[in-house]
């Protein structure tokens, strides 16, 4: 296997543990990728890693941490438009600014609406 096919399968097995909700192995797929390549959208992956331990943080009841991430990848993922690694970004960070929101209203992760966990298209 090439490096441009290690490249795509740690992707796509990012994006499907994140579609199984398994956001921290998410996270671990892309932080290898993100670290192990020097990838021309390397602020990209990174902007996805810092939404799946966002996720992950709320999952662990650290609302503070889970805010955190979350500003950080929107400042990142706005810097990309159009669609990116087949993702189309205007629907994430429009989906991701609406979290934030609801971040910003709840007092505990308990009240989080996991519904509102877009899908990565």
């Amino acid at each position: 296997m090439d490096d441009i096919d290690k490249i795509d399968a740690l992707f796509q097995r990012g994006l499907q543990a994140y579609q199984d909700k398994d956001y921290f192995s998410a996270h671990d797929h892309w932080e290898e990728l993100w670290s192990d390549y020097y990838l021309e959208d390397r602020l990209f992956i990174q902007a996805l890693i810092q939404m799946a331990v966002s996720f992950v943080h709320l999952e662990n009841g650290n609302l503070k941490g889970a805010k955190s991430l979350m500003d950080k990848s929107l400042k990142k993922l706005k810097e990309y438009g159009g669609i990116q690694r087949g993702i189309r970004t205007d629907f994430l960070i429009k989906k991701l600014e609406a979290i934030r929101e609801q971040y910003n209203l709840i007092d505990t992760s308990g009240n989080f609406n996991w519904d509102m966990i877009p899908a990565l298209i």
